[in-house]
C-alpha cells in the first residue's frame, strides 16, 4: 500500500551527515513505492544559528578570513541540494500544528532526541507533539551527546505519541528502557540501511593518492600519527569541509556531492565524526577515529553495534593508529551490517504496513 510520508529530521544542517541520512531515508522510502516528504519546518534563530556554526566551525578558533568565501560556498551548495530533495510547504518549527498532514510521521534520524542540542533540543515536535498524522514513529533517534541517565517531562510523556521507537545508539536504548513508550529497537543509520552511491571520482584524488581527514579538533597526538602514517605510505592529507592546518589541501568549500566523492575515492579516511565512520564503513576503506567528547556516545555505539572497535584510536596505545589503517574493517563488521540492515527494513516494513 502507498502511504503518505513525512520525515521529520534536521535537514537544514549544514552539516554532510544530516543531508545524506534524510536523502538516504527519503530513497529507501521511495523505492518501497511511498510518497516520502522532509516536514519543512523553519525558524529565523534556528536559521541564524546555523549560519554561525558554519562559519565559524572551530569555535573558539576563528575563522581565517580568507576561507570565509569557501564557507559561503559550502552554505550555498548545501541550499541547492536541500531544494532538491521532496519537502513539503513550509512551517513554523514552534507551530509543528501548521505541518501537512501525512498518514505517517517518521522522526529521525540524527540527534532528534538530544535534549542538549544547541538549537534544536527539546522541540516539541521532534517527539510527535502536535504533529498532524494518523501514526507516529521515531526511526534511528540519536539522543547526541546527551549525557544524563534519565529524561524528564514533558518529553518522557510526549514520547508515548509513538506507535514504535528504534534508536540509533545502544546508550539511546538504555535510556528509553524506564519510559512508558513503545519498547526501543536498535536501528542503523540511514546511510547504512540505504547507501548512497559512490560519487564520481575527484579530480583531485586522480594524480595521487590521498587520505581523508574529515573533523576538525582532532588532538595533537592523533594529527602526527596520522601525519607519519601518510609520509610512510605516500599519502597526500585533504581535508575535507574544514580547515586543518595540518593537511596538505584543504576541500572546505566541498558541497554534499562532493563530500562523497571524495571520501569515495579516498584510500584511507581520518575522523572524529561519525558519519567519518560511517562513510569509510560504506566505501569499506581503512579508517581510523578519534573520539571527540561530543561525539564519543556516537561512534563508541556504532563501533560496539558493528564489531569495528579496532577503528576507535585511543591515544594510550601508540600503535593503534597503524593498526586500524592496515586494512579496511574486518568482514565479520558487514555481516552485522547485513544482519541489522534486514532488522532495521523489517522495523520499517511493520510500519509501513
Amino acid at each position: 500500500m502507498r502511504h503518505k510520508i513525512g520525515v521529520l529530521t534536521f535537514h537544514r544542517c549544514v552539516n554532510y551527515g544530516s543531508y545524506w541520512q534524510a536523502r538516504c531515508l527519503l530513497e529507501w522510502l521511495e523505492r518501497r513505492g511511498h510518497a516520502a516528504v522532509l516536514l519543512d519546518h523553519v525558524s529565523e534563530a534556528v536559521r541564524r544559528a546555523e549560519l554561525q556554526c558554519a562559519l565559524s566551525p572551530a569555535l573558539p578558533t576563528a575563522t581565517r578570513s580568507e576561507d570565509i568565501p569557501r564557507y559561503v560556498q559550502k552554505i550555498r551548495a548545501f541550499r541547492c541540494a536541500v531544494q532538491r530533495l521532496p519537502r513539503s510547504a513550509r512551517f513554523p518549527l514552534d507551530q509543528p500544528q501548521k505541518s501537512e498532514t501525512c498518514e505517517i510521521v517518521l522522526v529521525g534520524s540524527d540527534e532528534v532526541f538530544n535534549l542538549d542540542h544547541p538549537w534544536y533540543g527539546g522541540w516539541p515536535l521532534f517527539f510527535g507533539e502536535g504533529v498532524p498524522g494518523l501514526r507516529r514513529a521515531a526511526y534511528a533517534a540519536s539522543f547526541g551527546n546527551y549525557q544524563r541517565d534519565y529524561i524528564g517531562a514533558p518529553w518522557r510523556n510526549w514520547l508515548a505519541n509513538f506507535e514504535a521507537i528504534s534508536v540509533r545508539e545502544e546508550s539511546g536504548r538504555r535510556l528509553l528502557e524506564d519510559v512508558d513508550s513503545p519498547a526501543p529497537e536498535l536501528a542503523l543509520d540511514p546511510c547504512l540501511l540505504s547507501p548512497p552511491a559512490p560519487g564520481d571520482s575527484d579530480p583531485a584524488g586522480a594524480e595521487r593518492r590521498y587520505l581523508a581527514v574529515y573533523g576538525h579538533g582532532f588532538p595533537e597526538w592523533f594529527t602526527q600519527r596520522v601525519i607519519g602514517l601518510a609520509r610512510r605510505q605516500g599519502l597526500r592529507l585533504v581535508s575535507v569541509g574544514y580547515r586543518n592546518d595540518w593537511a596538505d589541501e584543504q576541500r572546505i568549500e566541498a558541497g554534499p556531492e562532493a563530500f562523497r566523492a571524495l571520501m569515495s575515492s579516498a584510500a584511507a579516511v581520518a575522523t572524529n565524526f561519525f558519519h567519518g565512520c560511517v562513510f569509510a564503513l560504506l566505501d569499506r576503506k581503512p579508517f581510523a577515529c578519534a573520539a571527540s567528547r561530543y561525539r564519543a556516545n556516537k561512534v563508541r555505539d556504532l563501533a560496539a553495534l558493528l564489531g569495528a572497535h579496532r577503528h576507535l584510536v585511543p591515544e594510550s596505545a601508540p600503535h593503534a593508529l597503524d593498526e586500524a589503517m592496515a586494512a579496511p574493517p574486518d568482514a565479520s563488521v558487514y555481516a552485522r551490517i547485513s544482519l541489522m540492515r534486514a532488522r532495521s527494513e523489517a522495523f520499517l516494513d511493520r510500519i509501513l504496513a
